[in-house]
Protein backbone atom coordinates (compact mmCIF):
# COMPACT_ATOMS: atom_id res chain seq x y z
CA UNK A 1 0.00 0.00 0.00
CA UNK A 2 2.66 2.22 0.84
CA UNK A 3 3.96 2.05 -2.49
CA UNK A 4 1.05 2.54 -4.35
CA UNK A 5 1.07 5.99 -2.44
CA UNK A 6 3.87 7.01 -3.32
CA UNK A 7 3.53 5.86 -7.19
CA UNK A 8 0.14 7.92 -7.07
CA UNK A 9 1.19 11.07 -5.20
CA UNK A 10 2.07 12.72 -8.74
CA UNK A 11 -1.31 12.83 -9.41
CA UNK A 12 -2.30 14.98 -6.19
CA UNK A 13 0.19 17.20 -6.58
CA UNK A 14 -0.62 17.57 -10.38
CA UNK A 15 -4.25 18.29 -9.30
CA UNK A 16 -3.33 20.90 -6.97
CA UNK A 17 -0.66 22.54 -7.83
CA UNK A 18 -1.70 22.51 -11.82
CA UNK A 19 -5.16 21.60 -11.87
CA UNK A 20 -5.83 23.77 -15.51
CA UNK A 21 -3.12 21.26 -16.55
CA UNK A 22 -3.65 18.13 -15.01
CA UNK A 23 -7.72 18.65 -16.31
CA UNK A 24 -6.22 19.47 -19.96
CA UNK A 25 -4.18 15.94 -19.91
CA UNK A 26 -7.58 13.65 -18.57
CA UNK A 27 -9.76 15.80 -21.43
CA UNK A 28 -7.01 14.52 -24.13
CA UNK A 29 -6.93 11.08 -22.51
CA UNK A 30 -11.07 10.92 -22.77
CA UNK A 31 -11.36 11.88 -26.27
CA UNK A 32 -8.55 9.50 -27.34
CA UNK A 33 -10.61 7.03 -25.49
CA UNK A 34 -8.02 5.38 -23.06
CA UNK A 35 -8.89 4.40 -19.36
CA UNK A 36 -8.39 6.69 -16.56
CA UNK A 37 -7.00 3.77 -14.66
CA UNK A 38 -3.85 4.36 -16.61
CA UNK A 39 -3.46 7.47 -14.47
CA UNK A 40 -3.32 5.58 -11.23
CA UNK A 41 -0.12 3.58 -12.81
CA UNK A 42 -2.51 0.61 -13.22
CA UNK A 43 -2.42 -1.35 -16.63
CA UNK A 44 -0.36 -2.69 -19.65
CA UNK A 45 1.86 1.03 -20.16
CA UNK A 46 1.47 2.45 -16.80
CA UNK A 47 1.85 6.45 -17.87
CA UNK A 48 2.65 7.75 -14.30
CA UNK A 49 6.19 6.65 -14.41
CA UNK A 50 6.91 7.86 -18.42
CA UNK A 51 5.66 11.43 -17.18
CA UNK A 52 6.63 11.84 -13.24
CA UNK A 53 10.28 11.27 -14.47
CA UNK A 54 9.41 13.71 -17.22
CA UNK A 55 8.85 16.27 -14.75
CA UNK A 56 5.76 17.48 -15.96
CA UNK A 57 4.40 17.47 -12.13
CA UNK A 58 7.29 18.75 -10.52
CA UNK A 59 6.30 21.38 -7.84
CA UNK A 60 9.12 23.69 -8.30
CA UNK A 61 7.82 24.48 -11.88
CA UNK A 62 4.33 24.93 -10.79
CA UNK A 63 4.60 26.68 -7.62
CA UNK A 64 2.97 30.21 -7.09
CA UNK A 65 5.91 33.00 -7.60
CA UNK A 66 6.85 34.88 -4.63
CA UNK A 67 5.76 38.33 -4.54
CA UNK A 68 8.94 40.83 -3.99
CA UNK A 69 7.93 44.46 -2.50
CA UNK A 70 10.40 47.27 -1.93
CA UNK A 71 10.00 49.86 0.37
CA UNK A 72 12.41 52.95 1.48
CA UNK A 73 13.41 55.37 3.70
CA UNK A 74 15.27 57.45 6.18
CA UNK A 75 14.39 55.50 9.34
CA UNK A 76 15.40 58.39 11.38
CA UNK A 77 14.12 57.88 15.03
CA UNK A 78 12.26 54.71 14.31
CA UNK A 79 9.03 54.54 15.76
CA UNK A 80 5.95 52.41 16.07
CA UNK A 81 4.82 54.76 12.95
CA UNK A 82 7.68 53.20 10.39
CA UNK A 83 7.44 49.64 11.88
CA UNK A 84 2.96 49.81 10.91
CA UNK A 85 3.93 50.94 7.32
CA UNK A 86 6.64 48.02 6.55
CA UNK A 87 4.11 45.79 8.31
CA UNK A 88 1.74 46.65 5.81
CA UNK A 89 3.97 46.58 2.97
CA UNK A 90 4.81 43.15 3.71
CA UNK A 91 1.32 42.12 3.27
CA UNK A 92 0.90 43.43 -0.14
CA UNK A 93 3.60 40.44 -0.97
CA UNK A 94 5.77 37.34 0.41
CA UNK A 95 9.11 38.78 0.88
CA UNK A 96 10.05 42.40 1.95
CA UNK A 97 13.32 44.07 0.72
CA UNK A 98 13.64 47.74 2.77
CA UNK A 99 16.30 50.40 1.12
CA UNK A 100 17.90 52.81 3.86
CA UNK A 101 18.87 56.16 2.30
CA UNK A 102 22.18 56.82 2.88
CA UNK A 103 23.50 59.85 5.48
CA UNK A 104 24.23 61.91 2.13
CA UNK A 105 21.68 61.65 0.52
CA UNK A 106 19.45 62.84 3.53
CA UNK A 107 21.84 65.73 4.20
CA UNK A 108 20.96 66.69 1.08
CA UNK A 109 17.09 66.28 0.96
CA UNK A 110 16.47 66.69 4.34
CA UNK A 111 19.17 67.83 6.95
CA UNK A 112 21.73 65.84 9.09
CA UNK A 113 19.70 62.50 10.27
CA UNK A 114 19.44 61.82 14.53
CA UNK A 115 20.66 58.33 13.62
CA UNK A 116 23.73 57.47 11.27
CA UNK A 117 23.56 54.52 9.02
CA UNK A 118 24.62 51.64 11.15
CA UNK A 119 22.83 52.73 13.75
CA UNK A 120 19.03 53.38 11.31
CA UNK A 121 20.45 49.59 9.32
CA UNK A 122 20.16 48.01 13.05
CA UNK A 123 16.98 49.32 14.12
CA UNK A 124 15.19 48.33 10.11
CA UNK A 125 17.32 44.51 10.60
CA UNK A 126 15.56 44.26 13.72
CA UNK A 127 12.22 44.55 12.49
CA UNK A 128 10.05 41.12 12.01
CA UNK A 129 8.35 42.28 8.49
CA UNK A 130 11.99 42.81 7.04
CA UNK A 131 13.29 39.87 4.86
CA UNK A 132 16.05 41.67 3.30
CA UNK A 133 18.16 45.46 3.29
CA UNK A 134 19.80 47.68 0.99
CA UNK A 135 21.88 49.98 2.43
CA UNK A 136 22.69 53.26 1.19
CA UNK A 137 19.82 53.45 -1.13
CA UNK A 138 19.39 57.09 -2.90
CA UNK A 139 16.62 59.24 -1.83
CA UNK A 140 15.10 59.36 -5.28
CA UNK A 141 13.74 56.25 -7.31
CA UNK A 142 15.89 56.77 -10.27
CA UNK A 143 15.42 54.73 -13.60
CA UNK A 144 18.78 53.03 -12.95
CA UNK A 145 17.96 52.05 -9.47
CA UNK A 146 14.29 50.86 -10.55
CA UNK A 147 16.04 48.98 -12.96
CA UNK A 148 18.11 47.22 -10.78
CA UNK A 149 15.41 46.53 -8.45
CA UNK A 150 13.38 44.95 -11.11
CA UNK A 151 16.35 42.68 -12.58
CA UNK A 152 18.54 42.38 -10.03
CA UNK A 153 16.63 42.26 -6.69
CA UNK A 154 13.86 41.21 -8.33
CA UNK A 155 11.36 43.03 -7.20
CA UNK A 156 7.68 43.05 -8.40
CA UNK A 157 6.31 46.37 -6.58
CA UNK A 158 7.47 49.65 -5.15
CA UNK A 159 5.84 50.46 -1.50
CA UNK A 160 5.24 53.71 -0.37
CA UNK A 161 3.11 55.91 2.26
CA UNK A 162 0.07 58.29 1.02
CA UNK A 163 2.13 60.83 2.71
CA UNK A 164 3.95 63.18 -0.09
CA UNK A 165 7.38 62.30 -0.56
CA UNK A 166 9.44 65.29 -2.96
CA UNK A 167 12.24 66.19 -4.10
CA UNK A 168 13.57 69.45 -3.82
CA UNK A 169 12.36 70.60 -7.12
CA UNK A 170 8.95 69.55 -6.11
CA UNK A 171 8.72 66.36 -8.30
CA UNK A 172 7.52 63.25 -7.05
CA UNK A 173 10.06 60.90 -5.97
CA UNK A 174 8.09 57.73 -6.95
CA UNK A 175 7.09 59.19 -10.53
CA UNK A 176 8.37 56.78 -12.18
CA UNK A 177 7.69 53.67 -9.88
CA UNK A 178 3.76 54.66 -10.77
CA UNK A 179 4.68 55.48 -14.58
CA UNK A 180 6.21 51.67 -14.78
CA UNK A 181 2.99 50.40 -12.90
CA UNK A 182 4.57 49.18 -10.03
CA UNK A 183 3.99 50.93 -7.36
CA UNK A 184 1.59 50.13 -4.46
CA UNK A 185 0.23 52.50 -1.50
CA UNK A 186 -0.31 51.90 1.74
CA UNK A 187 -2.14 54.09 4.54
CA UNK A 188 0.53 56.28 6.84
CA UNK A 189 0.37 55.87 10.50
CA UNK A 190 -1.45 58.81 12.37
CA UNK A 191 -0.80 60.32 15.56
CA UNK A 192 3.23 60.00 15.35
CA UNK A 193 6.46 61.36 13.02
CA UNK A 194 10.01 61.81 13.63
CA UNK A 195 9.07 65.46 13.40
CA UNK A 196 6.61 65.30 16.08
CA UNK A 197 8.97 63.54 18.24
CA UNK A 198 11.74 66.19 17.93
CA UNK A 199 8.94 68.91 18.37
CA UNK A 200 8.45 66.78 21.83
CA UNK A 201 12.38 66.86 22.95
CA UNK A 202 12.62 70.15 21.81
CA UNK A 203 9.51 71.58 23.89
CA UNK A 204 10.70 69.59 27.05
CA UNK A 205 13.90 71.07 26.97
CA UNK A 206 12.82 74.25 26.76
CA UNK A 207 10.08 73.60 29.47
CA UNK A 208 13.30 71.92 31.94
CA UNK A 209 15.57 74.44 31.46
CA UNK A 210 13.10 77.35 32.02
CA UNK A 211 13.59 79.04 28.95
CA UNK A 212 16.94 81.03 29.10
CA UNK A 213 18.92 82.46 26.38
CA UNK A 214 19.90 79.25 24.32
CA UNK A 215 16.93 77.27 24.98
CA UNK A 216 14.22 79.84 23.67
CA UNK A 217 16.40 79.63 19.98
CA UNK A 218 15.12 75.98 20.24
CA UNK A 219 11.92 76.39 18.03
CA UNK A 220 12.68 80.10 16.76
CA UNK A 221 11.45 81.77 19.02
CA UNK A 222 8.08 80.05 19.79
CA UNK A 223 6.55 81.14 23.80
CA UNK A 224 6.89 78.77 26.42
CA UNK A 225 2.80 78.85 26.40
CA UNK A 226 3.20 76.93 23.37
CA UNK A 227 5.61 74.35 24.21
CA UNK A 228 3.56 74.12 27.33
CA UNK A 229 0.62 73.50 25.15
CA UNK A 230 2.53 70.71 22.78
CA UNK A 231 3.60 69.15 25.82
CA UNK A 232 -0.14 68.66 27.05
CA UNK A 233 -0.99 67.11 23.74
CA UNK A 234 2.19 64.89 23.98
CA UNK A 235 1.01 62.43 21.66
CA UNK A 236 -2.09 61.79 19.47
CA UNK A 237 -1.71 58.13 19.10
CA UNK A 238 -5.07 56.21 20.18
CA UNK A 239 -3.97 52.53 20.90
CA UNK A 240 -6.29 49.98 20.14
CA UNK A 241 -6.65 46.24 21.01
CA UNK A 242 -6.30 45.52 16.93
CA UNK A 243 -3.26 47.10 16.69
CA UNK A 244 -1.49 45.06 18.99
CA UNK A 245 -3.00 42.18 17.76
CA UNK A 246 -0.91 42.97 14.17
CA UNK A 247 2.11 43.87 16.10
CA UNK A 248 1.91 40.76 18.52
CA UNK A 249 3.26 37.19 17.97
CA UNK A 250 0.21 35.63 19.27
CA UNK A 251 2.31 32.53 20.24
CA UNK A 252 3.04 31.83 23.85
CA UNK A 253 5.92 29.88 25.67
CA UNK A 254 5.81 26.03 24.53
CA UNK A 255 5.71 23.76 27.96
CA UNK A 256 9.31 23.38 28.62
CA UNK A 257 10.33 26.90 27.30
CA UNK A 258 13.32 28.90 28.74
CA UNK A 259 11.51 32.24 29.18
CA UNK A 260 14.20 35.20 29.66
CA UNK A 261 13.01 38.18 31.19
CA UNK A 262 14.15 41.91 30.66
CA UNK A 263 12.49 45.50 31.50
CA UNK A 264 13.47 49.06 31.21
CA UNK A 265 12.06 52.17 29.67
CA UNK A 266 13.00 51.35 26.33
CA UNK A 267 12.32 55.20 25.36
CA UNK A 268 12.49 56.08 21.43
CA UNK A 269 13.83 53.13 20.96
CA UNK A 270 17.20 52.87 19.17
CA UNK A 271 20.05 50.68 18.07
CA UNK A 272 21.31 49.83 21.35
CA UNK A 273 17.51 48.71 21.86
CA UNK A 274 17.94 46.21 19.35
CA UNK A 275 21.16 44.62 20.33
CA UNK A 276 20.76 44.03 24.12
CA UNK A 277 17.24 42.70 22.79
CA UNK A 278 19.20 39.93 20.90
CA UNK A 279 21.70 38.99 22.93
CA UNK A 280 18.77 38.56 25.77
CA UNK A 281 16.62 36.35 23.14
CA UNK A 282 20.03 34.21 22.47
CA UNK A 283 19.93 32.71 26.49
CA UNK A 284 16.62 31.19 25.89
CA UNK A 285 13.76 30.13 23.95
CA UNK A 286 11.41 33.23 24.61
CA UNK A 287 11.87 36.62 25.60
CA UNK A 288 9.71 38.65 27.53
CA UNK A 289 10.10 42.03 28.00
CA UNK A 290 8.39 44.32 30.57
CA UNK A 291 7.87 48.25 29.47
CA UNK A 292 7.49 50.26 32.86
CA UNK A 293 4.92 53.05 33.10
CA UNK A 294 5.00 56.13 32.44
CA UNK A 295 5.03 57.37 35.64
CA UNK A 296 7.62 54.77 36.85
CA UNK A 297 10.26 56.21 34.27
CA UNK A 298 8.86 60.09 35.09
CA UNK A 299 9.68 59.18 38.80
CA UNK A 300 13.51 57.41 38.29
CA UNK A 301 14.21 59.89 35.38
CA UNK A 302 12.15 62.92 35.76
CA UNK A 303 10.92 64.86 33.15
CA UNK A 304 11.04 64.96 30.24
CA UNK A 305 11.01 61.73 29.87
CA UNK A 306 9.17 59.05 28.92
CA UNK A 307 9.06 61.48 25.09
CA UNK A 308 7.06 58.38 24.05
CA UNK A 309 4.24 56.91 26.16
CA UNK A 310 3.71 53.49 27.30
CA UNK A 311 1.73 52.27 24.18
CA UNK A 312 3.83 53.81 21.95
CA UNK A 313 6.78 52.15 23.61
CA UNK A 314 5.73 48.78 23.71
CA UNK A 315 4.56 48.57 20.16
CA UNK A 316 8.33 49.75 19.06
CA UNK A 317 9.09 46.76 21.32
CA UNK A 318 6.36 44.63 20.03
CA UNK A 319 7.97 45.37 16.55
CA UNK A 320 11.42 43.72 17.12
CA UNK A 321 11.83 40.07 15.51
CA UNK A 322 13.80 39.23 19.09
CA UNK A 323 10.91 39.80 21.06
CA UNK A 324 8.01 37.12 21.77
CA UNK A 325 5.89 39.02 24.26
CA UNK A 326 5.56 42.23 26.15
CA UNK A 327 3.96 43.14 29.73
CA UNK A 328 3.00 46.69 29.02
CA UNK A 329 3.11 48.74 32.19
CA UNK A 330 5.33 46.35 33.86
CA UNK A 331 5.98 46.92 37.94
CA UNK A 332 9.42 47.84 38.77
CA UNK A 333 10.17 45.06 41.10
CA UNK A 334 10.35 41.65 39.45
CA UNK A 335 8.35 39.78 42.11
CA UNK A 336 8.00 35.92 43.12
CA UNK A 337 4.76 36.10 41.52
CA UNK A 338 5.67 37.59 38.33
CA UNK A 339 8.70 35.02 38.05
CA UNK A 340 5.69 32.20 38.97
CA UNK A 341 2.81 33.97 36.81
CA UNK A 342 4.82 33.84 33.32
CA UNK A 343 7.15 31.07 34.68
CA UNK A 344 10.32 33.04 34.01
CA UNK A 345 13.78 30.74 33.71
CA UNK A 346 16.27 34.12 34.34
CA UNK A 347 16.31 37.78 34.66
CA UNK A 348 18.66 39.68 32.49
CA UNK A 349 19.66 43.58 32.64
CA UNK A 350 22.00 45.71 30.76
CA UNK A 351 25.33 47.07 31.87
CA UNK A 352 23.98 50.52 29.89
CA UNK A 353 21.21 52.07 31.62
CA UNK A 354 20.13 55.93 32.13
CA UNK A 355 19.66 55.09 35.68
CA UNK A 356 20.67 52.42 37.96
CA UNK A 357 20.14 54.49 41.39
CA UNK A 358 17.83 53.81 43.29
CA UNK A 359 15.34 56.16 45.00
CA UNK A 360 15.44 56.75 48.42
CA UNK A 361 13.82 54.02 50.75
CA UNK A 362 13.52 51.81 47.41
CA UNK A 363 14.89 47.81 47.32
CA UNK A 364 16.65 46.39 44.77
CA UNK A 365 13.83 45.65 42.27
CA UNK A 366 15.97 42.46 41.24
CA UNK A 367 16.66 41.20 44.54
CA UNK A 368 13.95 38.31 44.81
CA UNK A 369 15.51 36.55 40.98
CA UNK A 370 19.24 37.06 42.53
CA UNK A 371 18.12 34.97 45.75
CA UNK A 372 17.03 32.18 43.46
CA UNK A 373 20.61 32.81 41.48
CA UNK A 374 18.13 33.45 38.05
CA UNK A 375 19.63 36.84 38.07
CA UNK A 376 22.28 38.02 35.01
CA UNK A 377 24.01 40.90 34.18
CA UNK A 378 24.72 41.60 30.38
CA UNK A 379 26.95 43.39 28.66
CA UNK A 380 25.65 45.87 26.79
CA UNK A 381 27.00 45.47 22.90
CA UNK A 382 26.06 49.29 22.80
CA UNK A 383 26.36 52.66 24.95
CA UNK A 384 23.62 54.33 23.14
CA UNK A 385 20.82 55.94 25.51
CA UNK A 386 17.76 57.68 25.12
CA UNK A 387 19.46 60.67 26.61
CA UNK A 388 22.28 60.69 23.87
CA UNK A 389 19.94 60.69 21.28
CA UNK A 390 17.88 63.05 22.59
CA UNK A 391 21.01 65.36 22.82
CA UNK A 392 22.27 64.78 19.39
CA UNK A 393 18.78 66.84 18.30
CA UNK A 394 18.64 69.26 20.67
CA UNK A 395 22.87 69.88 19.38
CA UNK A 396 21.31 70.09 15.68
CA UNK A 397 18.22 72.16 16.85
CA UNK A 398 19.04 74.64 14.01
CA UNK A 399 18.71 71.72 11.27
CA UNK A 400 16.13 70.07 12.57
CA UNK A 401 14.02 73.38 12.33
CA UNK A 402 14.62 73.98 8.82
CA UNK A 403 13.80 69.96 8.32
CA UNK A 404 9.98 70.52 10.20
CA UNK A 405 9.71 73.80 8.01
CA UNK A 406 9.82 71.24 5.20
CA UNK A 407 8.03 68.60 6.76
CA UNK A 408 4.77 71.56 7.04
CA UNK A 409 5.30 72.67 3.69
CA UNK A 410 5.22 69.66 2.39
CA UNK A 411 2.16 68.24 3.92
CA UNK A 412 0.61 71.98 3.10
CA UNK A 413 1.48 71.25 -0.72
CA UNK A 414 -0.56 67.33 -0.22
CA UNK A 415 -3.39 68.50 1.84
CA UNK A 416 -4.04 71.27 -0.77
CA UNK A 417 -3.58 68.97 -4.06
CA UNK A 418 -5.93 66.77 -2.42
CA UNK A 419 -8.31 69.21 -1.97
CA UNK A 420 -8.53 70.13 -5.24
CA UNK A 421 -8.23 66.83 -6.46
CA UNK A 422 -11.63 66.10 -4.28
CA UNK A 423 -13.43 68.69 -5.74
Amino acid sequence: MAMEYESNNWIWDGVYYCPRLFGGLMLTAALLGLSTTYFGGIGLFPLSYVWSDSGIFHKKKCEKKRIRVYMDGCFDLMHYGHANALRQAKALGDELVVGVVSDEEIIANKGPPVLPMEERLALVSGLKWVDQVIANAPYAITEQFMNSLFNEHKIDYIIHGDDPCLLPDGSDAYALAKKAGRYKQIKRTEGVSSTDIVGRILCSVKDTEGGGDHTSTLLNGDSGERCHSQRAQISQFLPTSQRIVQFSNGKGPGPNARVVYIDGAFDLFHAGHVEILKKARQLGDFLLVGIHTDHIVREHRGMPYPVMHVHERSLSVLACRYVDEVIIGAPWEVTKDMITTFNISIVVHGTVAESNSLLPGETDPYAFPKSMGIFRLLESPKSLTTSSVSQRIVANHEAYKRNVKKAQSEMKYYEEKTYVAGE
